[in-house]
């Protein structure tokens, strides 16, 4: 049970009081105003505010008040804008205003603890930390790159964290048209432009994303190259600047790269000549963890070994985690997993390596509906087996927190029968 206070419309509190109710929840206020809630927060206690994203009813200062209480703030959102200014407050749990209890009651009973500042530290100024950059890189011969980042990013993101997922691939995106976005103005190569100005900011970065929206799992894309025609507006020098202007804007970015790891241009007389790979190796070079996906079979398990060879030589070794995609006993014989294992110990020698199912009708699923597969096809062994790689290898484990219970009083009952 937990002490609930509504500063929402009318229309949206009578659909959601009944629900709030019945799931055992003490309302010690409704229809309140920004002002009378500010006045009233240490009288009635709550332990969750349930208000409207709009400026009207949301504001630092209401932020600033429950931090201080301790008290966790839920904001529904009617439209982008109103989405947009809760995160330029810094609040993390946002919701559609249509969303239903049953999407509610886990946050409002306890769910992943995220505090409304997620990016802040408790001194309420700077930020406890840098975001974390995961590229995803992969051989030539399509291993699942853009997969392996769009449903990285999905379970981050579910995980109740702002995730920018970045399509830097130079020989074109794919980002973009897995997740059903426009991308006639790339998203990326505008951040690099406005980047090599000195012009990226926050404003821009929220102008420049577009947003995939789901329930609980939404995040931000910055599209790819339309064409590869493209590739210099990518240099390495805006490619860092860029990433590290959305370093202080999310907490985690994922970075679909390209395959290339060559340094031809360097074969030729003209130094100062752009590097078409420039953007691959800016992108390794920054990345906290790099996630190497590679094909199940032999081709493909190969390609992976060569590349890992030249992967260690440009970054250390201990960032890069070796991903397996499209494990399947039809392209490697019994025992599919045994010999995965086995090849990339023997000639690698790599023992630990994440191995993702051959799932091809959840990856039809998903691209069908241009949704991440925790929308298209939540129980599917793939979306499992990389919900369980996200949560292993970069979520930090929250301390399970004993929530406050309150005994109700007298005077609250009015609230509780509506």
């Amino acid at each position: 049970m937990s002490r609930l206070a509504f500063a929402l419309d009318p229309a949206t509190e009578d659909r959601l009081l009944p629900d709030a109710v019945e799931h055992g929840h003490l309302v010690v206020g409704r229809a309140m105003t920004q002002p009378d809630l500010l006045a009233a927060l240490d009288s009635i206690s709550p332990e969750v505010v349930l208000v409207g994203a709009g400026r009207a009813s949301l504001s630092a200062t209401l932020l600033e008040a429950c931090d201080i209480r301790g008290i966790r703030i839920i904001a529904l959102a009617a439209n982008d804008a109103e989405r947009a200014q809760a995160r330029a407050l810094g609040l993390h749990e946002v919701f559609e205003l249509s969303a239903t209890w049953r999407e509610l009651e886990p946050i409002v009973s306890g769910g992943v603890p995220v505090p409304a500042r997620a990016h802040d530290d408790g001194a309420g100024g700077e930020r406890a930390r840098a975001a974390s950059v995961i590229a995803v890189w992969g051989p030539a011969g399509a291993p699942g790159r853009t997969t392996v980042a769009v449903n990285l990013a999905a379970e981050i993101a579910a995980a109740g964290h702002r995730v920018a997922l970045v399509d830097a691939d130079p020989y074109g995106g794919a980002v973009a048209p897995s997740l059903g976005l426009l991308d006639e103005a790339p998203g990326f190569a505008s951040a690099c432009r406005l980047a090599g100005a000195s012009a990226l900011d926050h404003g821009e970065l929220e102008r420049i994303a577009q947003r995939y929206s789901s329930s609980r799992a939404s995040f931000d894309v910055f599209t790819g190259l339309v064409g590869p025609s493209r590739w210099p507006e990518l240099s390495r020098d805006r490619v860092t600047t860029a990433i590290g202007v959305i370093r202080e804007w999310a907490e985690y970015i994922v970075v679909d790269t390209g395959f290339s790891l060559e340094h031809d241009e360097e074969l030729t007389s003209d130094q100062f000549a752009p590097r078409r790979n420039a953007a691959t190796f800016a992108t390794l070079a920054l990345a906290d963890e790099i996630v190497a996906v590679g094909l199940a079979d032999p081709v493909g398990l190969s390609r992976l070994l060569r590349g890992h060879a030249e992967l260690v030589d440009l970054v250390d070794p201990s960032r890069i985690r070796v991903v397996v995609n499209r494990v399947r006993t039809s392209a490697l014989g019994i025992d599919a997993y045994g010999q995965v294992r086995q090849t990339m110990r023997r000639f690698a020698g790599l023992s630990d390596v994440v191995m993702l199912p051959h799932d091809g009708r959840a990856v039809d699923a998903a691209i069908l509906t241009a949704r991440t597969l925790r929308d298209a096809s939540p129980k599917s062994p793939l979306r499992t087996a990389l919900r369980g790689f996200a949560h292993e290898a970069f979520l930090p484990v929250a301390p399970i927190e004993r929530r406050r219970r309150f005994a109700p009083l007298r005077a609250e009952a009015g609230f509780a029968a509506g």
